[in-house]
């Protein structure tokens, strides 16, 4: 794993998400590990940048996060 920060991590997992979802574990253990250096509780994702922002699409979202530790949230 990269020292990435979190909102690179988070920009990569946009674009995993675009590219059908290509390499997201490896994406949202960046993202965990970028959380747990940086002290950051709960990672912000913009509802515009989902494939899918709708609210069943956000809910299935967090949920398989949340199975990967990670928390998340929608602005």
């Amino acid at each position: 794993m990269s020292d990435l920060t979190v909102s690179q991590a988070i920009e990569a997992i946009y674009a995993s998400l675009e590219k059908d979802n290509e390499e997201l574990n490896l994406h949202i253990a960046n993202l965990k590990a970028a959380m747990a250096r940086e002290g950051v509780k709960e990672a912000v994702f913009e509802n515009d940048k989902l494939a899918q922002p709708n609210r069943q699409g956000r809910k299935f979202m967090q949920s398989y996060f949340r199975k990967q530790g990670v928390t998340i949230s929608f602005s």
